[in-house]
C-alpha cells in the first residue's frame, strides 16, 4: 500500500513526529522512505552551514529508521521548498506524503506552514499532515 514514503524534514518538532509516523508506516507495509531536505534559496545563510545540517538531520533519520529495519534514501536539494518537494514527490512516484504542518519558528515556521498547504494542493499522493 504504502511502499514509498516521502517524508519532508527540516529539524523542527513537528517534522520529527511525521519522521516517526513515517518510519512506523514504512515498517508496517515494508516500504522505504524519502527524506527530503530542501535548503531554501532564499535563506540567507552560509551554504556550507546548511549544507551541513541538512545532512545532519538526514543522517539522524536514517539512523531512527534503521533502528525499525527501514531504509531511507536521503535526498538534499537547494531550491524552493514548495516546487521541489513536489516535483521530488512526482520524480520518486511516492504513494504517500508525511508532512509537519510546521517548521521551525519565526519565518521559517511560516514558511513551512505554506509549504504543507501548498504539498497539500499539488501533490497527486495522498497527504498526512501531522502536528
Amino acid at each position: 500500500m504504502f511502499k514509498t514514503i516521502m517524508v519532508p524534514t527540516d529539524g523542527s518538532e513537528f517534522a520529527a513526529r511525521a519522521e516517526d509516523i513515517a518510519i512506523s508506516l514504512a515498517s508496517k507495509y515494508d516500504g522505504r522512505i524519502v527524506g527530503v531536505y530542501v535548503i531554501d534559496e532564499k535563506l540567507i545563510y552560509p551554504y556550507d552551514v546548511l549544507e551541513d545540517e541538512g545532512k545532519g538531520i538526514l543522517k539522524n533519520l536514517s539512523t531512527k529508521a534503521k533502528e525499525k529495519g527501514v531504509i531511507v534514501d536521503e535526498i538534499l536539494v537547494f531550491g524552493d521548498p514548495a516546487k521541489d518537494l513536489i516535483t521530488m514527490s512526482k520524480r520518486m512516484n511516492v504513494d504517500i506524503v508525511v508532512i509537519g504542518t510546521h517548521g521551525k519558528k519565526g519565518l521559517e515556521r511560516l514558511l513551512l506552514g505554506s509549504v504543507a498547504e501548498n504539498i497539500i494542493k499539488s501533490v497527486d499522493a495522498p497527504v498526512l499532515l501531522v502536528k
